[in-house]
């Protein structure tokens, strides 16, 4: 292989991790804990310079509300992530499993489920109304599952050479919570390759994980595509784990060019090593035709809205396709609401490369589009065959896609139409008035269960799984390097739990107060993760403090902001 760039920097982080190996071996599970703990403490420490960082990389004002984004997808997000897997590690010590204690249930199939939200007072206070759990794979029973929790955790020293992570450019908790999982769930060294869009995070992660970098088992480097393909090629590296898209795992599982199309003809990839990914797709959001007030088609469009524009488009769950049934009679208002929420949408800098060309792209194709602000709104989309359902555009582009009939008969389509016609399996969001799901009963589990997503969100957004650390992150099992759709392999799940399919989250249908009144019992106002929400920044910012320290005067600030968001 050729290069431009010095090799020695690789070969010697290499070198490094080789013999950081042998001291993970050596590391117990209190120490392990403790390191854990430690970062807790240093990410808490250093988040106000995380956010000022993301905020260069994002071009975001100082005063934006869209900066709650980064507080939350950032820090926030790794100091609940160590502090879940802190106490993983504390019953491993203890010689329990991780989900000792924790009331498994069934979800269809015989399926074990195992809830991972709320965990305890605090979620159930911050997040009251929203809840998740992590589906096993059928046939799993609940022996099977508490017995096998830890994962490579149960044998510590058992570890599982050299690591390469290449890291996510879009979030920035992604790349430091895929190195713990190699570390913790696989018992791999890590070393991490920044995506360049990140670099000006680099000071700020050498600061978190400085006890793994003075133990020897973690390394983080820079550099482009040329050193990537060094790094994960190189002999000392045993496995490769990376976040990005189907093109990019293509690239480096195959190559370019014609010589990629004839190894993937001859099933002879160029990488040989195995490799694990979290990749992206074209994302459902399914609206369940039912009677809807005038506040509610208000809010879901917000709420769809977000799911596409939360961080500005570039997230690999951001929903690309509404699928809305052609006969429900208030599909034009929410059409109206839809459009407007778009429009209304913040404005914000298109800093993730190549959006522009992609939005070009979409325009192109779709040349009678609404577009505003950059943002493209496709209407009327063809039920098959038209790039929009087999493209991830990773870019504020969303399509709408009208199915015939109501109740069953349209869930029952829409589903069929999210598993065979969309690209992807990573997450797929669902929203139904309570009455809709009430008078749809089992056909309603029934499409929650056959829908192969790695992710089902009902009236919520399927992202508020990346923020629950106990939650599984992944694919849809069942994809192979030569269709590779939304990739292979689990992150997050700090439980460490093994043979997992899917995650399942549940949201309220209205924000308070208004789901009070009819209701729902849930005290969680508009979310801080939607882009429309005024205070997401503070609120944000608030939590944060609170995920870093737990104390308990921080709770009556949270509350205020998040009211009047």
């Amino acid at each position: 292989m050729s290069t431009t760039f010095d090799t020695a920097v690789i070969d010697t982080a290499l070198d490094d991790l080789t013999e950081g190996a042998k001291t993970w071996a050596a590391t117990d599970l209190r120490r392990r804990r403790e390191l854990l703990d430690e970062l807790h403490a240093l990410t808490a420490r250093d988040a106000e310079s995380w956010v000022a960082a993301a905020r260069t990389i994002k071009k975001l004002d100082a005063d934006s509300p869209l900066l709650g984004e980064e507080w939350m997808s950032g820090p926030m997000t790794l100091l609940a992530g160590a502090k879940a897997l802190s106490e993983s590690l504390a019953a491993l010590e203890r010689g329990a499993s991780p989900i000792d204690g924790v009331d498994l249930g069934t979800a269809p199939g015989g399926r074990v489920s195992v809830p991972v939200l709320p965990h305890g007072f605090y979620d159930w206070l911050l997040l009251n109304g929203f809840s998740a759990e992590v589906w096993l794979r059928p046939g799993v029973d609940a022996a099977t599952a508490r017995r096998k929790a830890g994962l490579a955790q149960r044998d510590p020293k058992q570890t599982n050479g050299v690591g390469a992570v290449l890291g996510a450019g879009n979030i920035m908790s992604i790349a430091p919570l895929d190195t713990l999982y190699e570390l913790y769930a696989n018992n791999r060294v890590v070393a991490l390759k920044l995506n360049p869009i990140t670099d000006p995070l680099l000071p700020v992660f050498q600061a978190v994980f400085a006890p793994f970098i003075e133990l020897g088992v973690v390394r983080i480097l820079t550099g482009g595509a040329p050193e990537g393909g060094y790094l994960v090629n190189h002999p000392k590296v045993d496995h490769v784990h990376m976040t990005g898209g189907a093109p990019t795992h293509d690239a480096i599982v195959w190559g370019v060019g014609e010589d990629a199309q004839r190894r993937k003809q001859a099933g002879e990839p160029a990488l040989t090593k195995p490799i694990t990914s979290e990749l992206g797709g074209v994302a459902p959001c399914i609206i369940v035709p039912g009677k809807w007030s005038k506040a509610d088609l208000k809010f879901q469009a917000e709420h769809v809205a977000t799911m596409r524009l939360h961080n500005g488009g570039y997230n690999c769950v951001a929903a690309q396709t509404v699928v809305l049934s052609a006969d429900w009679d208030q599909k034009d208002q929410f059409l109206t609401e839809l459009r407007a929420a778009i429009d209304n949408a913040p404005v914000r800098t298109a800093y993730y490369p190549g959006s522009d060309t992609r939005v070009e792209g979409a325009l192109t194709s779709y040349p009678d589009a609404g577009r505003a602000n950059g943002r493209v709104l496709v209407e009327n989309l063809p039920m098959t065959g038209t790039p929009l359902l087999r493209t991830e555009y990773f870019s504020p582009v969303l399509g709408v896609v009208e199915l015939p009939g109501t109740g069953a008969e349209f869930l029952d389509k829409a589903v069929d139409f999210a598993n065979d016609e969309l690209m992807g399996t990573l997450g797929a969001n669902l929203l139904a008035h309570p009455a809709t799901i009430s008078e749809l009963g089992d056909a309603f589990d029934t499409a929650v269960a056959n829908l192969r997503y790695g992710t089902v969100a009902i009236n919520s957004w399927t992202g508020l799984a990346f923020l629950t650390p106990r939650a599984s992150w992944g694919a849809f099992p069942g994809h192979t390097i030569d269709d590779i759709q939304s990739g292979i392999g689990v992150v997050h799940n700090a439980f460490l739990l093994d043979d997992v399919e899917r995650t399942v989250v549940r949201g309220p249908f209205r924000p308070a107060p208004r789901s009070l009144f009819a209701g729902e019992f849930a005290t969680t106002p508009k979310p801080p993760w939607f882009v429309a929400n005024k205070t997401a920044a503070a609120t944000g910012r608030k939590l944060t403090g609170f995920y870093g320290d737990g104390k308990l005067r921080r709770l009556p600030g949270i509350f205020v902001s998040a009211l009047r968001g």
